[in-house]
């Protein structure tokens, strides 16, 4: 079976897009997207991303990380999805509605070139409830997990000292779980085992996106992202999203943010204490075509 891609990325958080307007998609995507995402056997990539179409939305997306668990939404993945749904001819340049597992976003798509949009998206109202991040606090009643310290969730270490780490959680979900905390110095975080460590922790029924957050002034900050099914990422655009929302509530930064990430800046915007909107760009790197057989896959680039 010979499987048609496109090779995205979104501040280098990189997914591998099959275009279900064109070709039929695959019918176990989960297995799929662990051979297509390894970087040494496959296509490489963070994960895994169809594009299929919906009577609700210009399109619709399915996002599988690169361990093939399904995840709910991306932030970087949805404004790929809508560079690839205009850039292919499926919908008009502009305002772009995209069916996610968050519900249908509003996207304004903006083309600098064929192979390049800018974008914003509608992220939505983040969620702070702690059942519905979902967080708990062992043995604790709690109704938002805000600036709170939860014994042995962090793993300990000269590394805190190191990095100036607050210990303390803030639990915001934008349609997945992001578990964030504050420090000094990001680069200092050992992120490689800290991260996994935090993601499966038992007060995460559902495993979290882990993030540490090193502010430069009240406008903007510096962010690295281990995320839940991926591992190190380049960026998160929901959990830039979620950071602008927690810097805001401890008080940190304004509700207008850069976030400096690995694989470029992204601008937030929590308005009003309402929605959040990201802006960030959706850029093409490839096409190629995925040789898919029960003995495994390869990919040939075109």
């Amino acid at each position: 079976m010979r499987i048609p891609f496109v090779k995205m990325h979104g501040a280098g958080n990189d997914y591998v897009y099959l275009d279900g307007f064109a070709i039929a998609l695959p019918p176990d995507p989960s297995r799929l997207a662990v051979r297509i995402a390894d970087r040494h056997r496959g296509v490489g990539g963070d994960g895994l991303i169809l594009v299929e179409p919906t009577s609700r939305a210009a399109a619709r997306m399915r996002m599988f990380n690169a361990d093939g668990s399904e995840a709910e939404m991306c932030g970087n993945g949805v404004r790929c999805v809508a560079h690839l749904v205009v850039s292919r001819g499926h919908a008009a340049e502009g305002t772009v509605p995209i069916e996610t597992g968050r519900g249908v976003l509003s996207l304004e798509v903006h083309r600098e070139s064929p192979t390049l949009s800018r974008v914003k998206v509608a992220m939505g109202r983040p969620i702070l409830e702690a059942a519905e991040v979902p967080v708990s606090i062992p043995g604790e009643a709690v109704a938002t997990v805000v600036g709170r310290e939860i014994p042995g969730l962090v793993p300990g270490g000269d590394w805190q000292q190191a990095a100036g780490l607050d210990p303390r959680l803030w639990a915001v979900s934008m349609g997945n779980p992001h578990a964030i905390f504050f420090c000094l110095d990001v680069a200092a975080v050992p992120l490689e085992t800290v991260g996994p460590a935090i993601e499966t922790h038992p007060a995460f029924p559902q495993r979290t996106n882990v993030h540490f957050v090193q502010r430069l002034s009240r406008e903007r900050v510096r962010m690295r992202s281990w995320e839940r099914g991926s591992g190190i990422t380049q960026a998160c655009g929901t959990g830039a999203s979620a950071v602008c929302v927690a810097g805001v509530l401890a008080g940190l930064t304004a509700e207008a943010i850069t976030a400096e990430l690995p694989g470029g800046e992204l601008v937030l915007e929590w308005v009003e204490r309402g929605e959040v909107f990201m802006t960030g760009p959706a850029e093409e790197v490839f096409e190629g075509v995925w040789i898919e057989s029960d003995a495994g896959g390869k990919e040939s680039p075109t």
